[in-house]
């Protein structure tokens, strides 16, 4: 029993990558926010006829009371998701907009499944069709509004359909019994296509975060790119205050064109990512390493990491100090490192890698550190 229950999950609510989990939420939520106002006007306006058409013999709160609270529900739905439109979607709010959607869709729709139940067994038999087609139009276009949703359509339709269904097929009259086959045929005919469609929304949100690590990363070493280092640069400087500070490192490697003229150019590959390693290895998660291009490698130290409590530069290049063994050969490469610190050496990007730029080929000419009194430290190893 429990491997078919596995089997189902499986088929039906298949896990979703951790990679886009964020980015499946808010897409969900914006379907939700751009189709449900009109789902929720819709549900106000059936609040007369759906009151004019119950039986006289049904309880009146069922009669008439639930289609009240539809009506408010719908209205009040309606204003809310106005007021809200064009607000910041967070992976968090999202989470809590599709939360909301489900349970109250599924609320919702057993108290119009109940009102549909009441008066269908209370009507007169030439009458049920007609109760049978208001509930299947609403949930319906209730499951087509929510079905980014998997678990909110299954809630609806089962909700909604099941019932009325099974009282179509038992009424024993042929014509209800057809309609009520044609609706269940529809009904899994609609589950199919929203299985599919979650499936193709995963491999094109897949595709997507493909695309922008291809964007962002560079391919030989898996490092951030220029591009990706520039954009952390901009961001870091945007949130910056006068209370912090943080650091940018240039590094570019002494002699590494003879590397791939003497051994080749697989050899020279295998240096760079062999230093990348290193790189990441000595920074860990306290600052983003970027290749530049070449043999050119940035750093950024965020504001509030240990590594700013270092001498940077040293830090770095005792990390790349030992000879690298790459296929079977011990290969040695020195390295040049120059730095600048914001806000002191400038408070825009430009500024700052002029600064650390400056420093790394001061140092690589001077060939020994920079003097005490720069404060853009520049080292060679």
């Amino acid at each position: 029993m429990t491997g078919v229950y596995h089997r189902l999950q499986a088929r039906f609510f298949p896990p979703i990558p951790d990679a886009i989990r964020d980015d499946v939420a808010l897409l969900r939520a914006d379907r939700v926010e751009t189709l449900t106002p009109m789902l929720f006007l819709m549900l106000a306006a059936t609040t007369p006829t759906a009151i004019y058409g119950g039986v006289e013999t049904v309880h009146p709160f069922i009669r008439i009371g639930f289609p009240v609270i539809l009506a408010i529900v719908g209205v009040l739905g309606f204003l809310f998701l106005r007021h809200n439109r064009g607000r910041r979607m967070s992976p968090r709010r999202a989470r809590r907009i599709i939360r909301e959607a489900s349970w109250v869709s599924g609320i919702t729709g057993g108290m119009c499944c109940l009102w549909t139940v009441t008066n269908w067994l209370a009507a007169p038999p030439e009458t049920h069709s007609y109760y049978a087609m208001i509930m299947a139009m609403g949930s319906l276009a209730t499951a087509y509004c929510l079905s980014s949703i998997r678990f909110a359509t299954f809630l609806n339709l089962g909700v909604g359909l099941a019932p009325v269904s099974a009282l179509m097929l038992t009424s024993g009259n042929p014509p209800e019994i057809a309609a009520g086959t044609s609706l269940v045929i529809a009904t899994l005919f609609l589950l199919r296509m929203v299985v599919q469609q979650h499936g193709q929304v995963i491999d094109l949100l897949e595709l997507q975060r493909q695309m922008r690590e291809l964007a962002h990363t560079d391919p030989l070493t898996g490092l951030a790119n220029r591009r990706e280092f520039d954009l952390r640069l901009d961001e870091e400087i945007a949130k910056a205050d006068g209370a912090g500070r943080f650091a940018i490192a240039l590094l570019d490697l002494n002699g590494f064109k003879p590397i791939n003229d003497r051994h080749g150019h697989a050899i020279g590959d295998g240096v760079l990512c062999e230093l990348a390693d290193r790189l990441r290895r000595a920074c860990g998660h306290h600052a983003i390493v970027a290749r530049q291009g070449g043999d050119e490698f940035a750093i950024l130290v965020p504001a509030g990491s240990p590594l700013l409590g270092t001498a940077l530069a040293d830090h770095i290049l005792a990390a790349l100090a030992a000879p690298y063994r790459i296929e079977g050969r011990s290969i040695g490469v020195g390295a040049g490192v120059g730095t600048a610190y914001w806000p002191e050496h400038g408070d825009s990007a430009r500024q700052l890698l002029e600064v650390a730029d400056r420093a790394l080929y001061a140092a690589k000419a001077a060939n020994r550190p920079l003097p005490s009194s720069v404060e853009s430290v520049g080292r060679v190893a």
